[in-house]
């Protein structure tokens, strides 16, 4: 599975993979693609020199996508060896630079881009397999000097979301109709999608076939691509004062799309929080809404096969394996919780990674590479933690204060929450129709927007900005 996992994560952008593997007497295909693991009992040689005949379509390369090298693969040949702490396939994607990307645009046209660096590829065989690349448009359907495109730095995202999920440009479309007049602060903190299609499997696809045969086990996919403004990185952010305020803007931001478009956003992880430079002021950007929902869309939740939302940064409670939902605000502010406490930890700045960093504790340098039942305990711990002091890098000393009132709000509403539980199960027992409420989405409001914004828009002893006219009103009457 490595390899595999190896050719859909670092190679080019693909929808399945085919491998081959010779057992002893025997040789097994092994069909993998972004839903599901499929093995053959045994396979003939007349079955291997089929797979040579086959369109690269049916190999799992997208028709929209030009390369040279596609056409003629002993040009790989003339690449560089990887080094060796590199995949294997590592070097391929130098050669995308150059090749072109043409998909669906408006009135029933195409339209072009030209690929440049890849800047992001998620790693792993399940899932949406999102891969950003910078473009630029190739202007073969532009008028001459009158590309639209032209002035604006670009990246185009392509993934593999369920063919139900809702495209992101929808959801940011709701955001600016509502963005106007005093909530316009509020389009300086997401995304600008300029356009977005779907490109569906065929009807004849190996993915049809297996829809047809697994049903509603198989999850039908689509390949989905944005094009959108290119954001910057965390590793952008020179001093600690600077983070504090991104993250704040992100609370802040996400905070007006849950309330006002009622869309919440279901993913937040380091990667998806970035940066937006505008003359001269960093803004901090809450990016990738593909996993999110609308408010009162209750059939959107997760399934046992396919929780929501990103490994080290998902809520605790998403990491049991009974857990189905519904997913909640307060969920997203514990993985908002989570992004700082291992990025002031794991990190000696923006740009760097503690080195040989140990946590005999919380073990957080482990987070991002064991498995739900792991992650469970140890955030279990933290949120329970009876005195929380994480291992904070020197730089990152003014989190700590932070890092130490958040957890505090979160195990305190835990524990209102069982005393709730409790009190509820004897409350049943004896009037079941006058059963004691309690707030979920806040933890009986103990982990609410205003407990976490009353911690979030102080730092090092200073005030930060608040962006909306609204969150500066609320602080004002909540200070006095």
């Amino acid at each position: 599975m490595g390899y595999a996992r190896d050719m859909l994560s670092y190679g080019l952008p693909r929808s399945h993979v085919v491998n081959f593997l010779v057992d002893s007497q025997f040789a097994r295909c092994i069909y993998y693609d972004r839903s599901l693991i499929l093995e053959s009992k045994v396979i003939f040689a007349k079955m291997v020199k089929h797979m040579g005949n086959l369109p690269l379509e049916d190999l799992g390369f997208s028709p929209s996508l030009e390369a040279n090298f596609i056409r003629d693969p002993a040009s790989l040949m003339k690449l560089e060896k990887p080094a060796a702490e590199e995949f294997p396939s590592s070097r391929i994607l130098t050669s995308l630079e150059g090749s072109s990307f043409t998909f669906p645009y408006q009135n029933n046209q195409t339209r072009t881009v030209r690929l440049k660096r890849v800047i992001f590829r998620s790693n792993g065989v399940i899932g949406r397999g999102t891969m950003v690349i910078r473009v630029t448009c190739a202007c073969r359907h532009c008028p001459r000097d009158a590309c639209d495109w032209q002035a604006k730095k670009l990246v185009l995202k392509l993934s593999f979301p369920s063919a139900t999920r809702v495209s992101e440009l929808i959801f940011m479309d709701r955001c600016k109709q509502l963005a106007q007049g005093e909530h316009a602060w509020v389009m300086n903190h997401l995304p600008d999608i300029i356009w977005s299609f779907d490109i569906p499997f065929r009807t004849d696809s190996p993915q049809d076939a297996l829809s047809n045969e697994f049903g509603a086990t198989y999850e039908k996919r689509v390949m989905r691509g944005v094009i959108q403004e290119e954001l910057k990185p965390l590793s952008y952010l020179q001093t600690a004062k600077q983070c504090a305020q991104v993250f704040y803007d992100v609370f802040q931001c996400h905070h007006w799309v849950w309330k006002y478009p009622k869309i919440l956003h279901r993913d937040i992880s380091q990667g998806n929080i970035m940066v937006r430079e505008k003359n001269g002021t960093i803004y901090g950007v809450l990016n990738d809404w593909d996993l999110a929902t609308w408010l009162d869309n209750k059939r959107d939740g997760p399934t046992s096969l396919f929780r929501t939302g990103t490994k080290p940064y998902m809520a605790h409670e998403q990491q049991t394996i009974h857990w189905r939902g519904p997913h909640r605000y307060r969920h997203d502010m514990e993985s908002l919780f989570y992004v700082m406490v291992l990025f002031a930890c794991l990190y000696s700045s923006p740009k760097e990674k503690v080195p040989n960093f140990e946590d005999k504790d919380f073990r957080l340098e482990e987070w991002h590479r064991k498995d739900d039942e792991f992650l469970r305990r140890a955030k279990t711990t933290v949120v329970h933690a009876a005195s929380f002091m994480p291992p904070v890098s020197p730089f990152f000393i003014d989190f700590l204060l932070w890092l130490t009132e958040l957890q505090e709000r979160l195990a305190l509403g835990f524990v209102h929450l069982m005393i709730h539980i409790k009190q509820a199960a004897k409350q049943k027992a004896r009037q079941p129709n006058t059963l004691p409420t309690f707030d979920m989405e806040t933890l009986g409001d103990h982990f609410s927007c205003e407990q976490i914004a009353m911690i979030l828009h102080m730092f090092d002893n200073e005030q930060l900005t608040t962006r909306g006219l609204e969150w500066q009103n609320i602080l004002e009457g909540l200070s006095q």
